[in-house]
């Protein structure tokens, strides 16, 4: 799919006698194949000297494939790429730095036992000066608004300061085109408009190009210039960002019209106020004083408490890795607590007991749906018992005439798209393997509905289905757990916000009395 704003500045450039500079990036056809998939079918892309240019997909539409042929680490089938012009064979990512393409990528590549600045020269070929090196990190960070102490050990850095050192080893190299992959997803609000701006000087000022590929319309819209949209290894739309709207965006990932979040995240966003919902007065689950210490990890809850009532959704707020999974890992049974209480419905549960939870009640969306929430290798039949297999038991014996029954009902009820209950789950796209977990939660009728990243990874479809299913629950009087990096999906579900830090809770917002900036203050441990 042509781009006409591209076509238009090459045409220009080529007319002699002008002064217009060719874009900063051209790609013309990309083809990527495995096997019989196409990740990149025919993609074209231009970015140009001075803009943010947003890519925005669906999982699997192509996105990441099409920045990894940019960055050297895959090489096309087809197509042709130029930089500023000059037409450009990408075979690695030195090549890639020589033409002065660099990539903060979304998970941190830090060594925690090194130094700040020692991270930064990590790999340089050339002689090492302790001195000019820290020297240089502390120039890029004053320059750029990146604060950060090049001697500080990187163990000890915030998740925020860790994507700082990312952005300032990318930065050192001075690279005129700039890749992010999912920047915030583990920045606080306020570190996330904090990148921004900084992003924002940077291509202003001193005319970088910067590709941001987000899954998060908000920040798309709010960040960039223009915008390219892929589904199923295609562009299938080019818009200025000023021109469009998230419901328009959503609807080209998607294919059809999408009912998404927005009514009280907007408001909150916005500073509007959003009405409470009402909570009954005896509490579904409640937790008190639960701590959890380890050798390996030291402390990883730290005398939390909270309280879920029948038919509330309560979410947990936080930077990633502030005890969010280990809180998780207690209700799933998996870890027991070193002290504390957890009850369901005012009676004590075991921790760390197998199946204590899930018998008392307890449903659990975990994190990671392949590390704990389904079998790749089993059928998707075989996943829609795992939590309750006595239902589907006769004389001690798994009868699977039961099983297949009881998954084609499921199935149904739940949208799961599938070829057959006998299909293996690795069959599943991901946002139907989520289908699958969810289906056998709530198949048992549990009382308490954790629900850990439920959205992560997932397309707007697919997030569009889950809150909705989320939602559904509490109004059949489930508790809901909600444990999220989201800040806009703890916003648009919840009734409460819990702030999570290192272990404990620290701070608490009901749904009419969200403050964005006291939130992400909050998260960044500030009392």
């Amino acid at each position: 799919m042509a781009d006409p704003i591209s076509d238009h500045l090459l045409e220009n450039h080529k007319g002699g006698g002008t002064s217009v500079p060719p874009p900063a990036v051209v790609v013309r056809g990309i083809v990527k194949r495995y096997g019989a998939l196409a990740a990149c079918d025919g993609v074209d892309l231009t970015m140009r000297a001075g803009e943010i240019h947003g890519v925005l997909g669906q999982n699997g539409a192509g996105k990441s494939t099409l920045m990894k042929i940019l960055i050297g680490l895959v090489m096309p089938d087809e197509g042709s790429i130029a930089i500023n012009g000059k037409d450009a064979r990408i075979g690695s990512p030195q090549i890639a730095s020589d033409l002065g393409i660099g990539m903060v990528h979304q998970h941190f590549s830090l060594v925690d036992g090194l130094s700040v600045w020692e991270n930064v020269v990590l790999g340089e070929k050339a002689h090492l000066d302790r001195s000019a090196a820290r020297s240089r990190v502390a120039e890029i960070g004053e320059r750029y608004g990146l604060d950060v102490d090049p001697d500080a050990r990187v163990s000890s850095l915030t998740a925020g300061q860790r994507q700082r050192v990312e952005i300032i080893k990318c930065l050192r190299r001075d690279p005129k085109i700039l890749i992010f992959d999912e920047p915030t997803s583990v920045l606080t609000p306020e570190e996330s408009s904090h990148l921004f701006g900084v992003l924002r000087n940077v291509v202003k000022t001193e005319g970088r190009t910067v590709a941001l590929v987000s899954h998060k319309l908000e920040e798309v819209l709010r960040a960039t210039d223009d915008i390219t949209i892929m589904r199923d290894g295609k562009v299938v739309a080019f818009m200025r960002t000023n021109e469009t709207d998230r419901h328009a965006l959503a609807e080209a990932m998607v294919g059809r019209a999408v009912d998404l979040r927005g009514g009280k995240a907007r408001q909150v966003l916005d500073n509007t106020v959003v009405a409470s919902a009402h909570a009954e007065p005896i509490p579904v689950l409640e937790i008190v004083n639960a701590s959890v210490q380890t050798k390996a990890a030291g402390v990883q809850l730290a005398n939390l408490s909270l309280s879920v009532m029948p038919g509330e959704i309560v979410g947990i707020a936080g930077v990633e890795g502030n005890g969010q999974r280990v809180l998780a890992d207690v209700l799933s049974s998996l870890t027991a607590l070193n002290s504390g209480t957890v009850k369901v419905k005012g009676r004590e549960i075991s921790t760390g007991r197998p199946g204590a939870m899930s018998k008392s009640g307890i449903g659990v969306i975990p994190e990671d749906r392949h590390d704990s929430g389904c079998v790749l290798d089993m059928s998707v039949a075989e996943n829609l018992v795992l939590a309750d297999q006595g239902s589907v038991a006769q004389r001690g014996f798994l009868d699977r005439k039961k099983i297949s029954a009881q998954a084609e009902e499921l199935v149904k009820q739940f949208g799961v798209s599938c070829s057959s209950v006998d299909a293996p789950m690795w069959t599943l796209s991901g946002g139907n393997q989520q289908r699958v977990v969810l289906a056998r939660e709530l198949s048992t009728g549990p009382s308490v509905l954790v629900a850990a990243q439920p959205t992560r990874g997932l397309d707007v479809g697919a997030i569009e289905y889950m809150g909705g299913r989320l939602k559904q629950a509490a109004a059949d009087g489930v508790g809901v757990l909600l444990i999220s990096s989201e800040i806009e999906e703890l916003i648009e579900l919840s009734d409460r916000i819990l702030v999570m830090y290192r272990g404990s809770i620290v701070g608490e917002m009901k749904a009419g009395e969200i403050d964005m900036h006291r939130l992400g203050m909050l998260m960044g441990g500030a009392e």
